[in-house]
């Protein structure tokens, strides 16, 4: 062998074990990379506690935590948005089973006891409710007298399908009214205004105006209420008053609530913009049409959305957050009502969901002449929580409100004092929590003003007192029934409700 061949062979040799050594690693590396690694684990920190992840998989003990906080927050949200729908299907549950009306027959409702389970209501008019169903009773029609009346017919979602009466398209001379179901055919009815509604069950509700309750109930009384299927013989409308039985009809904080809405849903159409609610409680097991029969665990996730929904809703109402809610700059009169009939705003790119959840949680109904819109007619309401100090309102404490003269109402004006809790009226020994315009013992000063006491006792120099519970909040409705153009300009305010040191 030569000296170049000898080389040659050595540096063929160093070249081959250079590319023995690189593959070998190369392949010692690929089967490092297939050897089954330890699971890469991950604690995430939330505001409902650590959850573990492993390999970007959620460990079981995640999962079941999540979709329990998942459906926990849907029945949140759903506790508000049905707030509307549980408030009409408890005040018909009064109506039907504590009353013992009939759908057709029309309730009475005279004085604060026959009120004191209703939500927000005012003192000072009767009110007649009556509730149908078009599906299972047919069109209904309604009559409506000539008078002092102010009232219409809602849908399930206290939305209105018209007024009637003063508000109405009647501008209280009378009138016969046709309402049908969603899947009725159109009826040629001359003489009637027709008008569909969007659900199968309706509520009617109207107001004796006269200040003459004689003459208020009177009016009241020549309301006829029937199915078009018998308009032939119609019969006569039954009147039951409420006759100070106890009752209620808040939407309650319990397992019920949800009971409520499943009944109410056993045969109505779901609207487009609830379907999504509905769809989010499906894994609740509740679904329109369908028995509701909770799980344990359901039913335990409910009850506890129920309890934090009921403190979710009054805190919307009592510390409304949303734009536009107050009355007068610097000061703590908010509007009650401020969302539209449809419960849309004007663009119609959303619901109002926290205006109609604040307006639901303390009262029921809406009408065109409870938006507060119309010059000299209806009514608006201007609630407060606050005194001027921006303090809660204490029933302990003693507050003072100087209504000026010229109160901005064609009618007249009222205030009432509301349970926090319950929102019913304020019922201590005094009687009614209320003082109006329209009562002869009302004292006025000398320049036309009024000087309006809250307490739990009466102070030596007041006159017009109002008494609240001790350790117990209260809140009023200031309502202002015709309001006049002082009210929409703001030209007059209404003051702060101020706290005193009691004399």
């Amino acid at each position: 062998m030569s000296i170049s061949t000898s080389i040659t062979s050595k540096i063929t040799f160093s070249i081959l074990a250079i590319f023995l050594s690189v593959a070998s690693n190369r392949s010692t590396a690929g089967a490092e990379q297939t050897i089954p690694a330890t699971p890469t684990q991950q604690t995430v920190q939330t505001r409902i506690g650590p959850l573990l992840f492993q390999n970007g998989y959620p460990s079981e003990q995640t999962v079941n935590k999540l979709y329990d906080e998942m459906d926990f927050q849907r029945a949140t949200q759903s506790y508000l948005w049905a707030l509307p729908a549980i408030g009409f299907k408890a005040l018909m549950d009064a109506n039907l089973k504590t009353f013992g009306a009939k759908q057709g027959d029309i309730v009475l409702y005279r004085d604060l006891k026959d009120k004191s389970g209703m939500l927000t209501p005012n003192i000072t008019t009767l009110y007649a409710f009556s509730f149908w169903d078009l599906v299972k009773n047919g069109p209904l029609v309604v009559e409506v007298p000539a008078g002092g009346t102010a009232g219409g017919i809602l849908d399930i979602w206290q939305q209105p399908i018209t007024d009637m009466g003063q508000t109405g398209p009647d501008k209280g001379s009378g009138g016969k009214y046709l309402i049908l179901a969603p899947g009725d055919p159109m009826i040629d009815a001359p003489g009637y205004r027709v008008f569909r509604s969007t659900s199968n069950q309706v509520w009617f509700g109207t107001r004796g105006l006269d200040p003459d309750k004689s003459v208020a109930e009177a009016t009241i009384r020549k309301f006829r209420i029937y199915s078009w299927n018998n308009r032939a013989n119609p019969g006569t409308t039954n009147f039951i008053p409420v006759g100070g039985r106890a009752w209620t009809s808040a939407q309650p904080n319990t397992i019920q609530y949800w009971r409520l809405l499943s009944e109410l849903y056993q045969n109505e159409p779901v609207a487009p913009r609830d379907r999504m609610m509905f769809g989010m409680l499906a894994s609740l097991g509740i679904s329109p049409g369908k028995p509701f029969n909770p799980t344990p665990k359901q039913a335990k996730i409910l009850t506890d959305a129920a309890v934090i929904g009921e403190l979710m809703a009054r805190t919307v109402a009592f510390d409304k957050r949303y734009e536009g809610a107050i009355v007068y700059p610097g000061k703590h009169w908010e509007y009650a009502v401020l969302f539209d009939l449809d419960q849309e705003n004007p663009t119609r790119t959303r619901v109002q969901f926290d205006e109609r959840s604040s307006w639901f949680y303390e009262a029921i109904g809406m009408s065109v002449g409870m938006q507060g819109r119309t010059l000299g007619a209806g009514q608006v309401y201007i609630e407060a929580s606050k005194d001027k100090n921006g303090n809660w309102l204490n029933g302990s404490n003693f507050y003072k409100m100087h209504v000026d003269p010229q109160p901005p109402v064609k009618q007249f004006w009222s205030i009432t004092l509301y349970d926090n809790v319950t929102r019913g009226p304020l019922l201590t020994s005094q009687g009614s929590a209320d003082l109006s315009s329209r009562k002869s013992d009302l004292v006025t000063n000398p320049d036309g003003s009024v000087d309006v006491y809250f307490g739990p006792i009466r102070p030596s120099n007041a006159t017009n007192w109002i008494q609240t519970n001790a350790d117990k909040g209260w809140f009023p409705y200031f309502r202002f029934y015709g309001p006049m153009q002082p009210y929409f300009d703001k030209t007059w305010q209404l003051n702060d409700i101020e706290p005193i040191v009691r004399q």
